[in-house]
C-alpha cells in the first residue's frame, strides 16, 4: 500500500505541474587538492570553499550582491561597539543529528584563535566568545571593529563534543607533520557531509539530510566528487570526454577550443587575487647563495631591481595568454583602499635594474633560492620560470624549485625559501586582511601570518594597528591606501598581477561565478 500511495502522489504532483527534481551528482576538478578537512588549520582558498560545503558560519556572503547575510545566525545587533550579539538559527543539526548550540559557536571561535590556527587573521579585534543562553552568543571586541562581520564568513561552526569525542579540540599545526581526526575527517551543519577523502586522489560529498536549508534550496546536486588533477592537458580531456562536469582552473592555451565546443562554455571573471613574490628579509644570510656574510634582499635597490628586472606584458601576453591584469597594488579593485596611483607599476627597465644591482654591491649579479608552488595558481609555475629568466638577463641567477601545494604552504611558513610565490584573495574585501597578513610584523592574533619574509617597518605596524580599530571611514580609508603604498614604495612585496579567473564546464550545468573564485554550493544546478 506505501508504495502504491507514493506512486498516486508523484502522479498527482505531475497532473498539478509541478516538476519533480531530479537528483544529480556533480563532478569537479582543478589542479591541486585541498590541504586539510580540518576548518581552523590552513587558510587556503580552495579548502576554505570546499570546507562550506561541509561546515557553515554565523554569516555568509550572498554570491551575487557579496553583501553579508545570515546563514546559522539568524540576526546580530551591537550591544555596544565592543559587543556584538547574535541569534542562532533554530532547528539546526550537525549531520549526525545533534543539535547546534551556543556552545559549539563559543567554542568554534575560540578554536579559531588557538595557537596552531591559521585563522586568527579572520578573529582580528575578538577578545572572546560568550554564551548569553542556548540560541544567543555575544562576540566581545578588543575595539571597533568594522569589517568584523565580513571576518565571520570564514569562520565555521564544528560540533564541541565531537571535537572532544575525536581529540581535535586544537586545530592540526600545518607546520608538522603530526594530524588530528579532523585533518582528514568532518562533521558539519552544512548542505553536503564527507563521505570520503583519499588525498590527492577524490573527495566525495554527499547530501546532508538533516541540512537547514533543504525546503529553499535551488541546487538539485546530492553528491559531488572532487579529482584533483595536475595536468592540465589531462584536466581538459576528463572535461571534453565528460569524465567531469566543471572545470576551475582551464589552462589559458586550451580556452580557444573549450569556447568553441558546442557542449561548454566558459565564464570568466576577475578574481580579487592577487599574485606577488615575497622575500626573506630577515636572514643575516641567505641559505644556497653565493653571497657570504649578508643579505642581498634586505637591501631596497636589490628589491626594486628585481622588480624592474619583469616583463610583466610578456608574462600577460605569453605565459598568461590575456588572462591577468597585470598591477602594483598588493590587492585588487574590487579592496577597500585600493587606488590607481597604489595600483601604478615600476616599469620594466633592465638596465635601470642593472645600475640599482651595482649600486647595492652586486656588478655581477648574485645567486638566490626561488620557491614557487605548481599547482595551486593559474600557470604558477610556468610564471616562475619566465621570470627566472628574466631575472638572468640582469645577472641575477634564481635557482627555481616548485613543489605540490601540500608541502609548498608548510614550507614557506617555516620560512625556508629565499624568494617565493604566493597568491592572495581577500575574503573580507578589505585591505586590511591583506596588510595585516603579509605586511604587519610577526606578531600574535593574526599579525604577519604569512609575511614569510618577515619584512618589518614599524610605520607600516603603526598604520595596520592604526586601522584595526578605526570607525571613521574617510580616515581608515586613507589608512588603507596609505599601508598600500607604503608597501609599494618599500617593495615589501613584488606584485604580478590579479588573476582573471576562467570556469570551464558543460552546457548543462549552472553555477554563479563569484569573485573569491569559489562556487557556492546551494546554487549549482546540473540539467
Amino acid at each position: 500500500m506505501k508504495l502504491k500511495f507514493t506512486l498516486v502522489c508523484s502522479a498527482a504532483l505531475l497532473a498539478l505541474g509541478a516538476a519533480p527534481v531530479v537528483a544529480k551528482p556533480f563532478k569537479w576538478s582543478s589542479a591541486s587538492d585541498i590541504p586539510t578537512l580540518d576548518i581552523h588549520s590552513q587558510n587556503n582558498a580552495l579548502g576554505n570553499g570546499v570546507h562550506a560545503a561541509v561546515y557553515e558560519s554565523l554569516v555568509y556572503y550572498n554570491s551575487k550582491t557579496f553583501k553579508v547575510e545570515p546563514q546559522l545566525a539568524t540576526s546580530w545587533r551591537e550591544v555596544s561597539p565592543t559587543q556584538l550579539r547574535f541569534t542562532l538559527r533554530s532547528g539546526v543539526k550537525f549531520s549526525d543529528g545533534s543539535p547546534l548550540t551556543a556552545d559549539d559557536v563559543v567554542f568554534s571561535l575560540g578554536r579559531a584563535m588557538a595557537r596552531t590556527s591559521n585563522y586568527a587573521v579572520y578573529t582580528q579585534g575578538i577578545d572572546r566568545a560568550v554564551k548569553v543562553n542556548d540560541t544567543t552568543v555575544d562576540v566581545m571586541l578588543r575595539g571597533p571593529n568594522p569589517v568584523l562581520l565580513n571576518q565571520m564568513t570564514e569562520l565555521r561552526i564544528m560540533s564541541k563534543a565531537w571535537a572532544e569525542k575525536n581529540k581535535s579540540l586544537e586545530p592540526k599545526d600545518i607546520r608538522t607533520k603530526d594530524e588530528t581526526f579532523a585533518h582528514r575527517n568532518a562533521m558539519g551543519t552544512g548542505p553536503y557531509m564527507v563521505q570520503s577523502w583519499q588525498p590527492d586522489q577524490k573527495l566525495v560529498l554527499v547530501k546532508n539530510p538533516n541540512w537547514w536549508g533543504w525546503k529553499d534550496a535551488v541546487t538539485n546536486v546530492t553528491e559531488i566528487v572532487y579529482t584533483p588533477i595536475k595536468s592540465e592537458a589531462t584536466r581538459v580531456a576528463a572535461l571534453l570526454s565528460g569524465e567531469v562536469d566543471f572545470v576551475l582552473d582551464p589552462s589559458p592555451q586550451d580556452l580557444g577550443r573549450m569556447r568553441a565546443n558546442a557542449n561548454l562554455k566558459v565564464m570568466d571573471g576577475v578574481e580579487n587575487r592577487t599574485i606577488f613574490l615575497g622575500m626573506d628579509q630577515h636572514r643575516d644570510e641567505l641559505p644556497g647563495s653565493n653571497v657570504k656574510g649578508k643579505n642581498p634582499l634586505k637591501d631596497l635597490r636589490v628589491r626594486k631591481a628585481l622588480y624592474q628586472g619583469i616583463d610583466i606584458d610578456t608574462i600577460q601576453r605569453v605565459t598568461m595568454r590575456g588572462l591577468s591584469q597585470p598591477t602594483g597594488a598588493l590587492v585588487a579593485p574590487q579592496v577597500a583602499g585600493w587606488t590607481e596611483a597604489v595600483h601604478r607599476r615600476f616599469p620594466f627597465d633592465p638596465e635601470a635594474a642593472k645600475k640599482l644591482l651595482t649600486e647595492a654591491g652586486y656588478p655581477q649579479g648574485f645567486e638566490v633560492d626561488f620557491a614557487c608552488p605548481n599547482n595551486r595558481y593559474i600557470n604558477d609555475e610556468e610564471i616562475c620560470q619566465a621570470v627566472t629568466a628574466m631575472w638572468a638577463k640582469i645577472g641575477v641567477r634564481a635557482k627555481l624549485r616548485t613543489q605540490p601545494l601540500v608541502t609548498y604552504f608548510p614550507m614557506i611558513q617555516r620560512y625556508e625559501a629565499s624568494i617565493y610565490m604566493l597568491g592572495w584573495g581577500v575574503p573580507t574585501f578589505d585591505a586590511l586582511y591583506s596588510l595585516q597578513s603579509l605586511t604587519r610584523s610577526v606578531g600574535t592574533g593574526g599579525d604577519g601570518n604569512y609575511n614569510v619574509g618577515r619584512y618589518k617597518n614599524e610605520r607600516m605596524d603603526y598604520v595596520v594597528d592604526r586601522i584595526k580599530t578605526e570607525t571613521d571611514l574617510p580616515v581608515r580609508n586613507r589608512l588603507l591606501t596609505e599601508g598600500l603604498q607604503l608597501q609599494n614604495d618599500t617593495v615589501a612585496h613584488i606584485p604580478l598581477h590579479n588573476q582573471i579567473i576562467p570556469w570551464a564546464m558543460k552546457k548543462s550545468v549552472e553555477v554563479v561565478h563569484r569573485a573569491d573564485n569559489r562556487l557556492d554550493w546551494r546554487l549549482i544546478k546540473v540539467n
